[in-house]
């Protein structure tokens, strides 16, 4: 049987794992659309859409040119997605797979593109093995998804009949 003071730091870290990933995500679509301010500022990585899509055809040098505007639509797209989504805790184990799969390919990239230290200091592979392991987790406190959890399980109570099932002893006369 597991310590209780482990359990607990298993949902404290399930918690602040996807709290953490989803809100990366989000900053970083943020940063992208200039909400952090403009490039040249202080922790501005892009500071607007156009040098992010430059820099997705850096990361991905490989591809064809046309696909680059697709590309960099379709990231955002999921960051948003993603991001959202873990925040809420609304099918957790499916977005942290993907945010997962999303992260390493980014991590690849940057490795093909620019050296495996940018990745390495920016915590990206650290980033998707975290989301590969909130993937894995077993219960998402704190969630849309326990909440649905809940009301289906209270649901289940209900229609079985609302009496709890007890052992009486026979009555003797």
């Amino acid at each position: 049987m597991m310590n209780t003071r482990w359990t607990g730091l298993a949902t404290v870290s399930s918690v602040f794992l996807r709290l953490a990933l989803g809100i990366s995500f989000l900053s970083a679509v943020a940063d992208r659309f200039g909400l952090w301010g403009v490039y040249g500022q202080r922790n501005v990585a892009w500071g607007n859409y156009a040098r992010f899509v430059a820099y997705t055809a850096k990361l991905n040098w490989f591809l064809p040119g046309k696909t680059i505007p697709a590309l960099a639509i379709i990231a955002t797209a999921a960051e948003i997605l993603f991001g959202l989504l873990l925040v809420l805790g609304w099918k957790t184990r499916t977005i942290a797979l993907l945010s997962g799969v999303l992260l390493t390919i980014f991590a690849l990239t940057m490795t093909m593109a620019l050296g495996v230290k940018v990745p390495l200091d920016s915590s990206v592979f650290s980033a998707a093995g975290g989301a590969l392991l909130l993937a894995a987790s077993a219960n998402f406190p704190f969630s849309l998804d326990e909440l649905v959890r809940r009301n289906k399980q209270a649901g289940s109570c209900a229609r079985a009949g609302s009496r709890p099932i007890t052992m009486t002893q026979p009555k003797t006369r």
